[in-house]
């Protein structure tokens, strides 16, 4: 019975994940001003945790910088998107693999919500996104970016890619680590029905704006700080050494 009651609550979950996601583009697709649809995805997030039994909790949103910054944030299931996007001020822009776009549902809501996309395994073309993400942190927008780019079922934190920390050291920008937790146990990545759980949402302290800089060893202090930063705050085993 017990068996049954877990396929029952993972499809109930997909059921009411689907129902927000339309709901949203619904609503949202003709909504003018691109913050004002993402106040709404991170209203729809909330609900849909409301209304999947997952206690969600956010602690430190009082250390995000008023102005723009770089969050950063660990990588462990493919839930974490709509974690941090239920969770975040609706000014973050998200920096997402291109292989998203190609899923119909997810890839127009992100699309809608001006997220940046970028190519993981075209290098000329990964060269060309990287840029134009740089040009949008220049340009003053907060990005949301989860550096390992993937995940695996191992528990801990793998090593982080640096793309993310050059646009902050190029713009002057102060990256924000910030720590997930309970995503994993919610969707592991070799499953595919949702389980029930907490997650909770650690915002920790920035670090320091940098003088802008093109030099890559100020992008790499950065991206440091913030991988440690994280392992320190869950006491994963490291993964990148």
């Amino acid at each position: 019975m017990t068996g049954l009651i877990r396929i029952g609550y993972g499809l109930w979950c997909w059921a009411v994940f689907l129902m927000v996601g339309i709901l949203l583009l619904v609503l949202g697709f003709p909504t003018p001003g691109v913050a004002l649809r993402r106040s709404m995805a991170r209203r729809g997030g909330r609900i849909f945790f409301a209304l999947a039994g997952i206690r969600f909790r956010v602690h430190g949103l009082e250390k995000l910088p008023s102005a723009a910054c770089v969050v950063v944030a660990n990588h462990s299931s493919y839930i974490d998107g709509v974690v941090l996007q239920a969770a975040l001020p609706p000014r973050f822009a998200f920096v997402i693999k291109k292989e998203m776009v190609r899923v119909p549902l997810a890839g127009l809501l992100l699309r809608r919500l001006g997220s940046e996309f970028v190519d993981r395994k075209d290098r000329h073309r990964g060269g060309v996104d990287a840029r134009r993400v740089l040009k949008t942190a220049l340009a003053g927008e907060s990005l949301a970016v989860f550096p390992e780019g993937t995940f695996t079922g191992e528990v801990g934190i793998h090593r982080f890619h640096v793309g993310a920390f050059v646009a902050a050291a190029h713009s002057g920008l102060p990256v924000v680590p910030v720590a997930i937790r309970g995503a994993r146990a919610v969707l592991p990545c070799d499953a595919w029905l949702p389980r029930r759980a907490a997650i909770e949402v650690e915002i920790l302290g920035a670090l320091p704006a940098p003088a802008a800089s093109a030099e890559r060893a100020a992008a790499l202090r950065l991206k440091e700080a913030a991988r440690n930063a994280i392992l320190a705050e869950l006491g994963e085993p490291d993964l990148g050494a």
